[in-house]
Order: C-alpha cells, then structure tokens, then sequence
C-alpha cells in the first residue's frame, strides 16, 4: 500500500512524490548530513563563495539576474546579509577592531545609547532597518526606474553584505598588524556600496553613482535620527 506524501497529500509509490518531489522518509541527520551542508553552502559552483566572487566581478549584473532570471545561483540576500553581519562580528571579537573606531558615550540608562548598543550587537538585523531607510531615498532619486521598493531592498541587503566582509577584512588586517585600518575600510565599504547601486541602475551614467551616494548617505543620517527620536521619546516616557 502506497504511502501518503506529508507535503501534499498524495499518494507516494516510490522513494519520491509524483507531484511535489517530496522524498517518502528523510534521510536521520548526522555528522555527514551537517558535513554536506557546510560543503554545500560554501561551494564555489552555488554557495557563498560563489554569490562573493559574482558581487565583486559584475555585481550590477549579478543582482538583475537574480532578480529577472534565476534565484538559484546566489546565496538568499537576508541570508546573506545575516551570516557576513555574524562574520565581521565574529571577527571583531577576537580582535576588536571596532574599539579604536566605534564609542558610544553619554547616560548609561539612555534609551539612545542602549538602541545603538543593540545595533552593534545585532548587525544582521540593524542592516536590514538602515536598508529600508536607504530604500526609501534609492526609490525616491530612481523613481524613473520600474524596480519596486523590495527589489532595491534585495540590491541593498547584497551590497551591504559584501560591505560587512570588506570591513571585516580591513578589522583583521587592523587585528595582525595593529595599524589603524578600520576608517580606510569604511571608505572602501562606502564606495562599493554607492558603486554597486549606481550600476545597478544604470552603470554608464555618472549621475547614478552620484545619487546613490547621496540616497546611502541621506538613508544613515535617517536611520541614526530615528534611533535617537525613538530613544528620547522612550526617555521622556520613562522620566514621567
């Protein structure tokens, strides 16, 4: 008697569903299982290193292709964003580099400093927030443009992603060589960034590069004046 597929309910008379694929049982997870998976992931052909080498070659392409034509190639662009954000984390505690250029200051129970403490504790989120501001400006310059609001999303959670590896390469040269690297790779962070949006628009005007300086830029001082309005208005809650 055939089996019932878990996924949709047919009946399964071999391995696979006929209708969904689904296989009849899953294979029990074990070191091999968690070994594949680590492989998989970082294969050159489909994986990570795959999605690093085609954001820095021709990202502008790269990012069109993944959102007209295949979204097999690439590495998910939240995904990606999360595991480079816990990169440069993971760097940064075992050298901290951040500490010669990153200071917070002021009250210690200020909602404020407490939201942006958050921030530099939980890039991988944070990004996602500073990517909707940035968003908002990106849409409003290239409104010309057909890509919705979610597509310039995806073009921002790839290239802020590729800019947490840069500044996570500038954090461990800074690490082994205790030269102060870490201002230099926010430069270049930026830079790639403003490159990457500007051909993504359109790569042959210099017009695009320019404005996606200014919609990046104008899209950090939003998000760290939102931070510090939402932390005063949790203080001024707080204080009455």
């Amino acid at each position: 008697m055939a089996e019932i597929c878990k996924n949709c309910k047919t009946e399964v008379p071999l391995n696979y569903c006929p209708t969904c694929g689904h296989p009849k049982s899953l294979k029990r997870i074990d070191g091999q299982y968690l070994l594949d998976e680590i492989i998989g992931s970082l294969s050159f052909e489909k994986g990570f290193l795959f999605t690093i080498r085609e954001l820095a070659v021709n990202p502008g392409k790269s990012i069109k292709d993944f959102l007209r034509e295949d979204r097999t190639q690439l590495v998910r662009p939240i995904v990606f964003l999360i595991i480079t954000s816990l990169i440069y984390t993971f760097f940064n505690s075992l050298f901290h580099f951040e500490d010669s250029y990153v200071k917070f200051s002021g009250n210690e129970a200020s909602a404020t400093l407490a939201i942006f403490k958050w921030v530099q504790e939980n890039y991988g989120y944070a990004n996602i927030i500073m990517a909707v501001f940035i968003g908002f400006w990106l849409k409003l310059l290239f409104r010309k443009y057909l890509f919705n609001f979610f597509e310039i999303l995806i073009l921002l959670c790839f290239a802020m992603a590729m800019g947490m590896l840069i500044y996570s390469v500038f954090g461990v040269f800074q690490g082994l060589t205790h030269i102060n690297l870490m201002q230099v790779g926010g430069i270049v962070g930026f830079l790639y960034t403003t490159y990457v949006v500007g051909q993504f628009f359109d790569k042959s005007k210099p017009i695009s590069y320019f404005k996606a300086f200014i919609a990046y830029l104008i899209g950090m001082i939003s998000f760290s004046l939102a931070a510090i309005a939402i932390g005063t208005i949790i203080d001024l809650v707080i204080q009455k």
